[in-house]
């Protein structure tokens, strides 16, 4: 278990609010769950081949899956690497409270943060964009949170559904195009969601778009429908793409957020000036 106090929930808060206020280039989107998507939605977009990135999130309770485990906001952290120009690898922590009233949670645990959910996501992109022919989407398949267990330490079993381990599960292929406009650069997207949870079940196709205007190419403005509810948000980046900040309207109205710092293990990260 990890022990964490208010103050640190305090000063974590308080660092996502300073870099959103110190970051008003162009980025490949960063979502609330690890991985390199929309907001919320999966897209085919992947990162620059050596891609490595650390990352965090305050998470709005409507935005995490399971309402019996988190009935309350909570905060993600992740790392993330992508390698062979192809593979996308995260892995995602979520902090857990101790649910009142119940024989597994001690008494001192009530309503504190003192554990974490964690989980794995992979990505692979079949096809690049305009790969074979002109007009090809890039092709995305991936995964969250495939596997589950126990306290025992079996974390190999494929058995994820129901309302237990495994909250994050999803599989998914993604589509992504990309247009030049006079304006800026659109991009549309569309995916199919499924699992076979019953706390949080997917099964069924998102969709979303993402603009990045000319004149302010450091802007990512992105509206999405994620199989379960219409986001909106944007994303910017800073210091050559170094720093990205989300924010993220779900429903229009529950805010969650956070920031990513990336480098890149191959070279050519530069660190020269801000612009």
């Amino acid at each position: 278990m990890h022990l964490l106090n208010d103050i640190a929930l305090k000063r974590f808060s308080f660092i996502l609010i300073t870099f959103f206020l110190l970051s008003i280039s162009k980025s490949t989107a960063q979502y609330t769950t690890g991985v390199t998507g929309l907001l919320h939605m999966p897209s085919a977009e992947m990162q620059e081949d050596g891609t490595f990135m650390i990352g965090g999130n305050f998470m709005n309770k409507k935005n995490l899956p399971n309402k019996y485990r988190w009935y309350y906001n909570s905060y993600n952290y992740y790392i993330n690497i992508t390698f062979l120009d192809r593979i996308e690898i995260s892995y995602i922590c979520t902090l857990v409270k101790g649910i009142p009233n119940t024989k597994y949670w001690p008494e001192q645990t009530w309503d504190k943060f003192v554990n974490q959910d964690r989980h794995f996501a992979a990505r692979l992109q079949v096809l690049k964009e305009k790969e074979l022919w002109k007009y090809m989407p890039s092709i995305v398949l991936g995964v969250n949170d495939p596997t589950t267990g126990t306290g025992g330490g079996d974390y190999t079993k494929m058995n994820v559904k129901g309302t237990g381990n495994g909250y994050f599960n999803r599989w998914y292929v993604a589509m992504t195009k990309h247009f030049d406009t006079p304006y800026g650069e659109l991009g549309v997207h569309a995916a199919y969601l499924y699992n076979r949870r019953t706390d949080y079940h997917l099964n069924g196709p998102a969709v979303g778009v993402n603009f990045r205007p000319t004149i302010h190419p450091e802007l990512n403005i992105i509206a999405e429908y994620d199989a379960k509810t219409i986001n909106v948000g944007a994303i910017y980046s800073l210091w050559h793409d170094h720093f990205n900040i989300t924010l993220e309207m779900q429903e229009g109205k529950y805010f969650s957020g956070g920031f990513v710092y990336k480098v890149n293990l191959l070279g050519g990260n530069r660190w020269s000036s801000w612009k």
